[in-house]
C-alpha cells in the first residue's frame, strides 16, 4: 500500500506541474486542504464531481474516500477528459473513476442512484442549476463542496466586479444564499484559496 501511495504522490506532483504550465484551473493547495478534510470526515462511497479538468481533484478525493468508492466525474471538454483519463489510468484508482464527457447540466438529468459526496468545480454561473438538479440524487447525509464561491473576492467583498464577471458573481451569490438559507443543510464558507462552500445535508 505504501508503494501505491508514493506512486500517487509522484503522479499528483506531475499533474500539478502540468496544470500550472498549461494554465489548467486545478484546485489550489489552500482550497485542497478544505476539500480533503471534508472527504476524510465523510469517507464517501459514491462521489459525483462536476468538472474533471485533468483529474487532479478526483484522484485526491479517491485517496481519502472509502475503499469501495465509485467516482462519477463530469467534464465538458473532450480534450481535458482525454488528458484526465490518461492520468487516471496510471493511478491506483483507474477502476474507481468514470469520466462522462458532455454538458454537466444535461448529464445531471441522466444520473442514477444516490451520491454521498459532491464536488462542484465547473462553470461558476451554473452552480445554482447544478444544486437544484443534484438534490434527488443525494443521500440523506450527503456533503456538497463547491469551489471558487468567493471568486476573486468579488462575491462577498466590497469591490464591484467588472462587467464581464457580473453574471458569475450574481449566480455565486445566489448559490451561497441557496445553501446558507436552506433548512436542509448546514453550510460553512471558507475563504481558503478562491473560497469554498461546504454544505452538509441534515438527515430527516
Amino acid at each position: 500500500m505504501m508503494g501505491r501511495l508514493e506512486d500517487l504522490d509522484e503522479l499528483l506532483a506531475e499533474m500539478r506541474a502540468f496544470g500550472e504550465a498549461e494554465h489548467v484551473p486545478i484546485i489550489n493547495s489552500r482550497g485542497l486542504g478544505v476539500l480533503l478534510q471534508a472527504v476524510e470526515e465523510q469517507r464517501p462511497h459514491r462521489v459525483l464531481e462536476i468538472g474533471t479538468a485533468i483529474g487532479y481533484s478526483a484522484l485526491y478525493i479517491a485517496s481519502k474516500s472509502a475503499e469501495d468508492v465509485e467516482i462519477t466525474s463530469l467534464e465538458l471538454s473532450e480534450e481535458r477528459a482525454e488528458i484526465a483519463q490518461g492520468y487516471i489510468d496510471r493511478s491506483p484508482f483507474k477502476d474507481k473513476i468514470e469520466i462522462r464527457v458532455g454538458d454537466a447540466g444535461e448529464a445531471l438529468t441522466k444520473l442514477s442512484g444516490k451520491y454521498d459526496f459532491v464536488f462542484i468545480d465547473a462553470a461558476k454561473g451554473q452552480y445554482p442549476d447544478y444544486f437544484r438538479k443534484i438534490q434527488e440524487h443525494l443521500t440523506s447525509n450527503a456533503v456538497i463542496v463547491a469551489d471558487n464561491v468567493l471568486f476573486r473576492g468579488y462575491v462577498m467583498g466590497t469591490v464591484e466586479a467588472p462587467r464581464r464577471f457580473k453574471t458569475i458573481v450574481k449566480r455565486l451569490r445566489e448559490y451561497i444564499d441557496m445553501v446558507s438559507e436552506n433548512a436542509g443543510y448546514v453550510t460553512k464558507i471558507y475563504e481558503n484559496g478562491d473560497g469554498l462552500a461546504v454544505s452538509k445535508r441534515i438527515a430527516k
